[in-house]
């Protein structure tokens, strides 16, 4: 899978200097957001019963958030402004919310009347979040089927997320954790054959056509 975009025209009052091209950095940006996404997710549905949770924290800050921001800032360099947006935005998603449970979160979680207050404040950044994503789920109707069902999933997986924590609905929650998990598969799926079919061997991993095609 490449995030890619058409890139063969520029405005004809611009000069621009030919410079080298580097490596698809999607399938590095889909890998981080996929893992990050997955530690979460698994302690939302409840899976990490024998750990303490919060495995997905460190990683909110190494991969899922410098990781897609580096990604997202190599797109920059290729001229691709979804995958550049998406990445870079990603990318401070998760840096955001480590520093928020580092400096806000971890304290508010510790005792029970202010747990509330954290649920919220979780709910109100998702909230945000989903809204952003709504129109890059629309823009990537154009990319391929693979981007295009991470991008889907991920809007589902807000939206019952928020829901569930404006609530204060474990189950709902809960069941924000399972779609969660199915958003990181799509993401490791969409990584996985950009790695393939970005190194031109003899292995390739299909990503389906967009959804919409591009302008003839």
């Amino acid at each position: 899978m490449t995030v890619t975009e058409d890139r063969s025209t520029a405005p004809t009052s611009v000069a621009l200097t030919a410079v080298p091209g580097i490596a698809d950095p999607a399938p590095l940006g889909l890998a981080a957001f996929a893992l990050t996404t997955f530690l979460l997710s698994a302690f939302n549905a409840g899976w990490m019963t024998k750990a303490s949770g919060l495995a997905w924290l460190g990683f909110a800050f190494a991969y899922g958030g410098l990781g897609q921001l580096l990604a997202g800032m190599w797109e920059f360099r290729n001229r691709n402004v979804f995958g550049a947006t998406a990445f870079a935005s990603y990318g401070g998603f998760w840096l955001g919310l480590f520093v928020y449970f580092q400096v806000v979160g971890s304290k508010l979680v510790t005792r029970p009347l202010t747990v509330p207050l954290f649920n919220h404040d979780v709910a109100w950044i998702l909230l945000a979040f989903a809204i952003f994503n709504t129109y890059m789920l629309i823009w990537s109707t154009q990319v391929n089927l693979a981007v295009f069902t991470v991008f889907l999933t991920l809007e589902l997986t807000e939206i019952i997320l928020f829901i569930g924590n404006f609530a204060g609905s474990s189950g709902t929650v809960k069941f924000g954790g399972y779609v969660g998990v199915v958003t990181a598969a799509a993401a490791w799926y969409a990584s996985a054959a950009g790695v393939a079919n970005g190194m031109g061997g003899r292995l390739t991993v299909p990503v389906g056509r967009p959804l919409l095609a591009p302008r003839a």
